[in-house]
Parts: C-alpha cells; sequence; structure tokens
C-alpha cells in the first residue's frame, strides 16, 4: 500500500451552533462535525415524543444549544447497569439517523444493550417511534454531542462503536469537521472494551479515503478487513469528484458488508445511485 499522507491534525466533532456552515470559525470555538439545524415535529413525531421520552432518552445533556454533556455527567459502567437494569455488553451508534439501524439491533439482541446519539429531533423522535412501538427495552438515546461523551467514558465501558454513513462534508475547507478524527479515536478507544471494535461505513469514497488517513497508522488501532478496495490517492471536493477516477490509486483493506447494519433507507438511495459501499472494522489493541 502507498504511504499516505499525515492525517489532518484533531479536530472536535459535534458541537452545534446555528451559524451558516461556511462561516469561518471563531478561534475559540470547537469544529464541528455537524450544524444544529431546526425542525418542526409533525403531529406523529410530537406525539411519540412526549408517549416514549420518559422511557429512552437520557437526561445527561447540558441544555445548551450546542448540545453539550452535563458538567456532572460520566458515563460510567455502573449509570450502564442502573439505566439498562444489567451487564450486558453496551454498542453505541454515532449518527443514527431515523433510528432503523440501531432499533433493529436491539430488537435482534435482546441480550445486548444499544445507546443511539442523535442531535436531530425528528431523527431523535423517529427513534423513540420505532423504539416504543416495539416496547424495547434494551435501549436508549442521548441527545448529545458524541465526542464529549466519549470524553467523560469510563475506560472498557463499551463494547462496540458504530459509526454508519456520517455526514462527509464534501468542500474540502470542511474536511476538518469529518467525524472521524484522531482525537475522537484516542476516547473511543479508551471507552471499548479490550478488542472492541469501531465499525464505519461510508457511500463517499473520499470519506473512505479520509477514513484510511486518520486511522490505519493510528497507534492501538487495527484495521481487520479482509477485502481489498481500491482509492484515490489525492482528495477532492464537492463539484470535482469526477476527477478522482485519473488520479493514481492504491489498495486498501477494508471489511465485507457488516451482517449486523439493516438497509435502510439511506443507504439504499446510495446504491441506487451506484456509489460504493466501503465497510471498515477497526480493532481495539493494546497501546505500545
Amino acid at each position: 500500500m502507498t504511504d499516505l499522507q499525515p492525517p489532518v491534525e484533531p479536530a472536535v466533532a459535534n458541537t452545534a451552533t446555528r451559524t451558516p456552515a461556511d462561516a469561518p470559525e471563531h478561534p475559540i470555538h470547537k469544529v464541528l462535525s455537524f450544524v444544529r439545524r431546526s425542525a418542526r415535529l409533525d403531529t406523529r413525531l410530537q406525539r411519540a415524543w412526549d408517549n416514549y421520552a420518559d422511557t429512552y432518552l437520557l437526561d445527561i445533556a447540558a441544555g445548551n444549544a450546542r448540545l453539550d454533556v452535563r458538567e456532572d455527567f460520566r458515563l460510567t459502567k455502573d449509570f450502564i447497569t442502573s439505566t439498562w437494569g444489567n451487564n450486558n455488553p453496551l454498542i453505541v451508534e454515532i449518527g443514527t439517523g431515523q433510528g432503523e439501524n440501531v432499533v433493529a439491533a436491539a430488537a435482534a439482541h435482546p441480550d445486548t444493550n444499544f445507546l443511539a446519539l442523535e442531535v436531530y429531533d425528528p431523527g431523535v423522535a423517529h427513534t423513540l417511534l420505532l423504539a416504543g412501538k416495539q416496547q424495547l427495552t434494551n435501549i436508549r438515546i442521548a441527545q448529545v454531542n458524541a465526542a464529549e461523551l466519549f470524553k467523560v467514558t469510563e475506560p472498557g465501558a463499551i463494547a462496540e462503536v458504530w459509526t454508519f454513513f456520517p455526514d462527509p462534508w464534501p468542500k474540502k475547507k470542511h474536511h476538518k469537521r469529518r467525524i472521524v478524527q484522531p482525537e475522537l479515536a484516542g476516547n473511543i478507544h479508551s471507552a471499548l472494551v479490550s478488542g472492541g471494535v469501531w465499525r464505519i461505513a461510508t457511500d463517499i469514497e473520499d470519506y473512505a479515503l479520509h477514513v484510511h488517513e486518520v486511522m490505519d497508522q493510528l497507534a492501538g488501532w487495527k484495521n481487520i478487513g479482509t477485502i481489498t478496495a481500491s482509492l484515490p490517492l489525492e482528495h477532492v471536493g464537492k463539484g470535482n469528484a469526477d476527477l478522482a477516477a485519473d488520479m493514481p490509486h492504491a489498495d486498501f483493506p477494508e471489511s465485507e458488508r457488516f451482517a449486523g447494519r439493516v438497509l435502510t433507507n439511506f443507504e439504499k438511495k446510495g446504491l441506487d445511485a451506484g456509489r460504493v459501499i466501503h465497510d471498515f472494522t477497526y480493532r481495539a489493541v493494546a497501546l505500545q
């Protein structure tokens, strides 16, 4: 495999503002992996929120527009045991969207606990609706900044982390906003049990290259993919992605499609558009 350029410097994901995504960052502000957009809930989703939020939605947010975690909160093994009522392994999905995947996984694996992290109100409400209709007991939802939550997670508390089809931030100047970054990887590594995995999937070729650049040479992680993907060795931005086909390519190890991921409407749209799905499995190994 051809040597890659050093990854971009760590960028902290997920603390939302209502400023446009193109606005210049204030020097003391965190770099965000999403922009918080207000969205009104329709009658059905509002009813789901009213009916199920007390059951499924964790009260761990600081209550500000940035979705920070409360200063007094830590995601500890004791908190997990008391919240879920058992010592079953916990899987955390970052960016659950409409909740299709995480709810299906929770229904299929009642002996595993699931935590859905989502920032957008309609996505949270739809996840509440899906979980509530099935009366699931092994899932909870947190509407918080994922990167901040992993900073306050007790080491070894989580079995797996899933990040499926994160926002690609296609403009080159926004690539630093992509959620897969060294700082988050370090915090996830600490949060995982020994041998735990971080599963990632994207249908954006340039994002796949970004994942390899960040993760493949990062201490404490082993790419356990067994198939080969050919990717361009230079980044492209929104509007010139067609140039990638003529760039030098190299082979990278990736994974077979994760059998535990249901085919959501979002993934189906990508496939229908002719995009290739890139799956990654990174195992947390001991730091040297």
